[in-house]
């Protein structure tokens, strides 16, 4: 469901720069925002490049094409202005700041960002020891448990990545095309190494990311992609954990890492006989990994940076009511710095109709590590409010009248070994209500 604009800046006639953005639209047809695609043909409409308006004026024949493959064909129309909009202020503000400082063309200042930020990413490099370094970590997968492999080699002016001895794909749509993992994977390494200076052509240049064709992270046309994100969004905690092999006292511990990305769609029968359609995407996030000096960040992704969906947004564009969203205790990880907190999100129908579910999410059989010392966070968890089954991380969920699905978001791991928690700050928790009295007893050895 991803779609991407480009669009020209231009100075005295001449191109001195492009805008671009990326957003999922509401719904492009296919099977729907789920793993369930046997090849990317199930997982909704491919569009070409192509102009999408030219001299102002919209493509009526493409916008016709798209309005006609969706369920949802006026909320994607309002998406893809509003991503026209994005585009035109970043060409707006790029022209005015060349207008300001009497720029005709971008060149030199290109130049000498893109030389400077590689010099300084280099120097960066330089300060990690030189070496291979490998990790291993243990993820849900859809069919059966998958083993992702990264071995990190560190030179004085580069960092590679590969992830041989990576299981293979997945024939649902779980696989992760090369150049998202690599982006994942890099930006994991640039949070750590070189993270102030800016993301270019020149810092970027010297992480190089490969993996053998055909493992679920170098997933090859037509695989289905459609959630990338799950696995994808689990590369920087895979490079984080060599990198850590390198700097034990720099790296955090692992996190929740993909979102709790919830997909939700009428059923089809709803539609059938008339009832209310709608598609919406929320996502809810568990928590990061405690940091070296600081405790995780709760209900926070990373490493997408997406925001948490509001209740009142949800429950206003589609037939849901969310009676419950709160912070999940005792989720993060003990630790001299503890992990950042999972939730808990209780739904149900608003009016009696059933919907579906489209679930892949991860960390609900393997929880984020600790490191140092430190404690495990919380598995994720999803079930009825009745049935206390344990429902699987990724499929087709049908919700139907009376029932009441609950969401646990995993917890983020620990830093440090939790006797040296702060004992101030441990009793702050206990008084939150975000580390129980049993947990401060068990976790962390103190009776309060």
């Amino acid at each position: 469901n991803d779609f991407l604009l480009l669009m020209p800046a231009f100075k005295n006639g001449e191109v001195v720069g492009y805008a671009s953005c990326t957003s999922h639209l509401v719904d492009l047809g296919g099977l729907g925002m789920g793993p369930e695609g046997a090849d990317i043909y199930d997982e909704g409409l491919l569009i070409p490049p192509c102009r999408l308006a030219e001299d102002g004026d919209p493509n009526a024949l493409l916008m016709d094409v798209i309005r006609a493959n969706s369920r949802e064909p006026i909320g994607n129309e309002g998406d893809i202005y509003a991503l026209i909009a994005c585009c035109e202020a970043g060409v707006n503000r790029l022209t005015a700041m060349m207008d300001e400082f009497g720029i005709d063309d971008l060149q030199d200042l290109s130049r000498y960002i893109v030389e400077t930020s590689r010099r300084g990413t280099i120097q960066a490099i330089a300060e990690v020891p030189n070496g291979s370094y490998h990790n291993m970590m243990r993820v849900d997968g859809y069919e059966n448990e998958l083993e992702l492999h990264a071995t990190l080699t560190v030179t004085d002016t580069a960092m590679h990545v590969d992830f041989s001895g990576t299981s293979g794909y997945s024939k649902k749509g779980i696989n992760v095309p090369l150049n998202y993992a690599t982006a994942y994977t890099v930006f994991g390494l640039r949070c750590i190494v070189g993270s102030d200076i800016p993301n270019n052509a020149g810092s970027l240049g010297p992480f190089t990311v490969d993996g053998p064709p055909g493992c679920i992270l170098n997933a090859q046309h037509p695989a289905p992609v459609a959630m990338r994100h799950t696995l994808g969004q689990v590369t920087p905690d895979l490079v984080l954990g060599c990198l850590h092999q390198a700097m034990p006292e720099a790296v955090p511990a692992e996190g929740a890492s993909c979102m709790f990305d919830l997909p939700m769609r009428h059923a089809p029968e709803v539609a059938r006989e008339g009832g209310r359609r709608f598609a919406i995407e929320p996502v809810h996030n568990g928590g990061t990994g405690a940091r070296p000096q600081a405790d995780g960040l709760s209900a926070t992704a990373y490493p997408s940076g997406v925001f948490g969906s509001q209740v009142e947004i949800t429950e206003s564009v589609a037939p849901v009511i969310i009676w419950r969203r709160e912070l999940r205790s005792d989720s993060g990880g003990a630790g001299k710095y503890r992990g950042g907190l999972g939730q808990s999100i209780e739904l149900s129908s608003a009016n009696g109709a059933s919907f579906i579910v489209f679930l892949s999410v991860e960390r609900l059989k393997f929880p984020p590590l600790g490191r140092m010392g430190g404690l495990s966070g919380a598995v994720g968890r999803i079930r009825f409010r009745d049935d206390d089954s344990e429902i699987p991380g990724k499929g087709e969920l049908r919700v139907t009248a009376g029932d009441y699905l609950i969401f646990e978001t995993p917890g983020g791991g620990g830093f440090g070994p939790p006797t040296d928690r702060d004992p101030g700050a441990l009793r702050l928790d206990v008084r939150r209500g975000l580390v129980s009295p049993d947990g401060a007893k068990n976790d962390y050895g103190v009776n309060l």
